[in-house]
């Protein structure tokens, strides 16, 4: 039978999908087998948010039909039926899986008095130990922990257990005040902070609830986050006054010079970079405006509505946003925040658990982040221009993973990174033709290749070259490591290295490992990219190099000779 939490709120909104993706983290470290179950649902066939976000990020590859219980509808028309449907499917699930995080009814579909005793009875009914979460959003300490008193007397009046009270939601000043009054429960507490941009709704979000159009800019960048909203009814200079960064303008359509205004100061490098422009009214852009619009060529989202101004500015400010795979800056602060504030050892022992010997992929890569962040080195980045080694940084810098370096133009970089809402503030960026370190780089590298005829004019040429730029960094000590080839090959990046770190003493042989995560450990392949037909004492070298590798990755290593044919298979 597989562990289990439960996760129930006494009220809509308290962010139970943060304290849910927190969990998994947890879960995902030491646990072989996890999966992700919703008792109650919307009604209407629409597919679970919460639940899509979570499927995701769990060991066990279940279908999304097999994760649900009934929808609200279900429960509404026969309350026993739907437990007795609850309890077998979850029944089911729980065959497949060593821990499962129950997430509880968001107080969508249910009377509110009756929603936690149908939360209490389906956790007691499935066996699953309860962590309620309450919202400290906008409340004062006596009432949240009063409310949290009485939401654990209605759980135990149920026969539920409850093995923990998460605060969610609460103001910074208020945590540690917060985290004294719940201490009187009895059970293990946490204290979560209120972190606005969680509840900021997409461009996307804000889109659907207007019903507007999309008229202009890339439709990629309907998922950065709405974090402030400007009713732009004023002249153009106090408009301009007002921008910040992240920013949703609101704009009469009959008002071209207030859309040419907010275009230019968007392109602008001293202007803050605004998430998207609304056009209010109804009227169509006039055909010179048009030209110039498009004649700037910015990506940024500009929609179009009917609304008028009251009506546009009150559905984008009451429209709330939701976690989903789309949102990463979200996930990644809520993982952060969860990390920061949430002890993993407590959450364990609050449940009892006992750790698997097997490594799957997820407790593997959980475990690297642990010990990256551990060291605490300082990375840098060579391909700086690569959207997928931008949304990497934003993680890795947002759970205090590395201290960053990204090469490349500075002002693109963060204006594409704003762009694709991720926070990479914490990162230096470093431009390859920086004249002081180019000079620096140069006389360095043609003092270790002087044997080779380099010349410092020739160095001069050479080192702005990201991967030579990036490997100097490493030598002199600006940088504890590098990591590149998302868009350059194999030989360009570690060429570099061969010229200028060189090996380390007793390795005759440079060679490279894939490590290779299986469903229930992790195989380290050595050599898959420089040594393509190694000789015999090459090869002993490979098995040494690879097995130290495995070591440090923590492998126990035993080596084995894999052949690419046998006989002539391969000919």
């Amino acid at each position: 039978m597989a562990q289990s939490v439960y996760l129930a709120s006494t009220e809509a909104h308290a962010a139970k999908s943060t304290v849910a993706l927190g969990l998994l983290n947890v879960f995902t470290t030491n646990v072989e087998r996890t999966a992700v179950f919703r008792p109650l649902v919307r009604s209407g066939g629409e597919r679970d948010a919460v639940l899509e976000l979570l499927l995701g990020r769990t060991s066990v590859d279940l279908p999304y039909e097999e994760c649900v219980g009934v929808t609200y509808d279900e429960l509404h028309a026969d309350p026993e039926g739907a437990l007795a449907t609850i309890i077998d499917r979850y029944r089911e699930l729980e065959k497949k899986a060593d821990m499962v995080v129950v997430v509880g009814s968001d107080y969508t579909g249910v009377a509110s008095p009756a929603e936690l005793d149908h939360n209490a009875r389906i956790a007691a009914n499935i066996g699953s130990g309860v962590i309620l979460v309450m919202s400290g959003n906008d409340k004062p300490t006596h009432e949240i922990a009063e409310a949290a008193r009485l939401a654990l007397e209605d759980m135990q009046s149920h026969h539920a257990t409850v093995v923990g009270v998460i605060a969610n939601r609460v103001p910074e000043e208020q945590l540690e005040e917060v985290g004294e009054a719940l201490q009187s429960l009895g059970v293990p507490t946490w204290t979560l902070p209120e972190i606005p941009l969680l509840q900021s709704a997409t461009v996307a979000e804000i889109k659907e609830s207007l019903g507007a159009t999309l008229v202009y800019g890339d439709e990629d960048l309907l998922a950065r986050e709405v974090e402030h909203i400007l009713m732009s009814g004023m002249n153009t200079e106090h408009v301009l006054e007002r921008l910040k960064e992240g920013q949703l303008v609101i704009a009469p359509s009959d008002r071209p010079a207030v859309l040419i205004a907010v275009i230019a100061a968007h392109a602008a490098e001293s202007f803050p970079s605004l998430s998207a422009i609304v056009l209010n009214g109804g009227y169509p852009v006039p055909d010179s405006v048009d030209r110039l619009v498009t004649g700037f060529g910015q990506r940024i989202p500009i929609l179009a509505t009917d609304h008028d101004s009251f009506t546009t500015a009150q559905i984008s400010s009451r429209t709330r946003g939701s976690l989903t795979p789309q949102t990463q800056r979200k996930v990644d602060v809520a993982l952060a925040a969860f990390e920061r504030h949430v002890d993993p050892a407590s959450v364990l022992q609050g449940i009892d658990f006992t750790a698997p010997d097997v490594v799957t992929p997820l407790m593997f890569e959980a475990r690297l982040l642990e010990r990256a962040r551990a060291a605490g080195k300082h990375i840098v980045l060579p391909e700086g221009e690569d959207d997928r080694i931008l949304r990497a940084a934003s993680t890795l810098l947002a759970r205090d993973v590395a201290r960053l370096t990204i090469l490349g133009d500075e002002r693109a970089i963060r204006a594409r990174a704003a762009e694709l809402s991720l926070d990479i503030s914490e990162a230096a960026v470093l431009s390859p033709t920086d004249p002081e370190l180019v000079e620096q780089f140069a006389e360095e590298y043609a003092r270790l290749r002087a044997h080779k005829g380099m010349t410092l004019e020739r160095a001069r040429e050479i080192v702005p070259d990201v991967s030579y730029f990036g490997t100097m960094m490493v030598h002199l000590g600006l940088a504890d490591g590098m990591v590149s080839g998302a868009t350059h090959t194999t030989a360009h990046t570690i060429k570099p290295s061969f010229e200028i770190i060189k090996t380390k003493p007793g390795v005759g042989t440079v060679s490279s490992v894939f490590l290779m995560l299986m469903e229930d450990r992790v195989l380290v392949y050595g050599d898959c990219a420089v040594i393509p037909d190694p000789t015999v004492e090459q090869l002993a070298d490979i098995a040494i190099s690879s097995s130290e590798t495995a070591a440090q990755f923590g492998v126990d290593p035993r080596v084995a000779m894999l052949s690419y044919s046998t006989c002539a298979s391969g000919s």
